[in-house]
């Protein structure tokens, strides 16, 4: 079962990532920008993720995935890590959210982190 720490080292990671203390909370941002906390006593981690697909998540995994409720007006989720399958599943999350705080160079720059190409 994933940890905080899984969370803090899989983040840490990823390009241009840092960790920042807000909210008494650790955060982590890429550029500058959140893409993840560590809330309360750090059995979760709220990420990014559309409004449009969070209530799909939910639906279909309430023990993994809630919307806490400050957050949602906020594209927000909050994953329980007890529920998680296995660290790869912590590192698709994480890249996931990642991906749609980072900038487009960095986008660009790192192909395999997922960078979505129309054609």
């Amino acid at each position: 079962m994933p940890d905080a720490e899984d969370v803090r080292r899989i983040a840490l990671s990823l390009p241009d990532t840092a960790e920042k203390i807000a909210w008494s909370m650790p955060t982590f941002r890429v550029a500058g920008k959140m893409f993840a906390t560590l809330p309360e006593d750090e059995t979760s981690v709220a990420v990014r993720c559309p409004k449009e697909e969070r209530e799909e998540l939910v639906l279909a995994e309430p023990e993994k995935f809630w919307i806490a409720g400050h957050e949602a007006q906020f594209a927000w989720i909050r994953v329980r890590l007890a529920a998680l399958e296995d660290e790869a599943e912590l590192q698709d999350i994480l890249t996931d959210s990642w991906r749609q705080a980072a900038p487009p160079r960095l986008l660009e720059h790192f192909p395999e982190l997922g960078l979505v190409t129309e054609t």
